[in-house]
């Protein structure tokens, strides 16, 4: 078994950075929030809360260090990242400037494709640092962790002594967390979803009803489960908490960054300034991009991914392009095909 963890680090101070960290803070060990900009760093150090306020929300305990210096990060043995996927590359790359606890482990909590390499967030990290990486990712809303509502999550390695390890650490009574050997699938799951969730906020904005954003999710995880098997994951761990479970939660929350944006791309307000209105990362739209890319490098079928790509990228109305998803040829419900 792996030693307890003696300093974790949480890289990132957005909603979901500071989320973990207070979970973190629950248990033994000291504790780091990291966060690019001094004077957000500043600010979460005085208010002791996350920049995206949430009513109610527990403030940080006195022992969690805040900090925007890359040598507070140092000796930590679990570094848990949590930064848009967009910059998941050049953050790997100072990580890698840092010295880490010689049996020091990564976790990713960034759900994303990169664009044009079409690799995973952990295989970024594998490639610049020399540390095993794991990867956290479910149905969990920051909203409602600062808040200690009752919440599940999974956290998988290829190593599932690591993966048991981050569970311990993490694990408190208001998230309960499950172990997984299938990274690959527990990545897709996270970030394929947001296309979906873009989805659903379209549907929810032309007033389409409860059947079509039913029938969307559903559909979108076949589709979400054809392209993670073809990659070599498993239909199994689409249907847990990384898969179903964040879909359920991104297409229907009004939590959902991804689903409000696509209310918005509805009444057909251009995708950056959705981003801007949201005034959150949207990781929907880049991952609308990479996702297509990635189904075209696998040859897999992604009929509603096809469309998003079009409405965000082509310009195509997205009215016009959902009558076209209706208008399919019929077929079979096989969710593998």
């Amino acid at each position: 078994m792996h030693a307890p963890f003696k300093k974790t680090v949480i890289i990132g101070g957005g909603a979901w950075g500071t989320a973990l960290t207070l979970t973190a803070s629950c248990n033994p060990g000291d504790v780091v929030l990291w966060t690019y900009r001094e004077e957000e760093a500043a600010i979460i150090r005085e208010t002791r809360l996350s920049l995206c306020r949430v009513t109610g929300a527990k403030p940080l305990p006195p022992h969690v260090q805040v900090t925007s210096r890359w040598e507070d990060v140092a000796g930590a043995d679990l570094v848990i990242v949590v930064v848009p996927s967009v910059v998941m590359r050049s953050v790997a790359q100072s990580l890698a400037k840092v010295k880490l606890a010689d049996d020091a482990v990564i976790v990713s909590c960034t759900k994303g494709i990169e664009k044009d390499t079409c690799l995973l967030m952990s295989q970024i990290l594998s490639v610049t640092l020399p540390q095993p990486v794991g990867v956290l990712s479910g149905p969990n809303h920051a909203e409602d962790i600062v808040l200690e509502l009752p919440s599940l999550t999974l956290v998988g390695f290829e190593d599932i002594e690591l993966a048991t390890a981050v569970q311990q650490r993490m694990s408190t009574h208001f998230l309960r967390i499950y172990t997984s050997t299938d990274i690959v699938s527990m990545q897709l799951g996270g970030a394929v979803k947001n296309v979906f969730a873009l989805a659903s906020g379209i549907c929810a904005g032309l007033g389409l009803g409860d059947n079509a954003r039913a029938a969307l999710a559903t559909r979108g995880l076949a589709e979400m489960t054809r392209l993670g098997m073809a990659h070599g994951g498993s239909m199994e761990t689409f249907m847990g908490l990384s898969g179903m479970g964040d879909l359920v939660v991104t297409c229907y929350s009004e939590h959902s960054r991804n689903l409000t944006a696509g209310r918005l791309i509805a009444k057909g307000i251009p995708a950056s300034e959705c981003q801007q209105r949201v005034g959150q990362v949207v990781e929907g739209i880049p991952n609308t991009l990479s996702t297509y890319q990635l189904a075209r490098k696998l040859d897999v079928r992604t009929p509603i991914t096809d469309a998003m790509y079009e409405i965000l990228y082509e310009g195509k109305p997205a009215q016009l392009a959902l009558q076209e998803l209706m208008a399919r040829d019929l077929r079979e419900e096989k969710p593998t095909e």
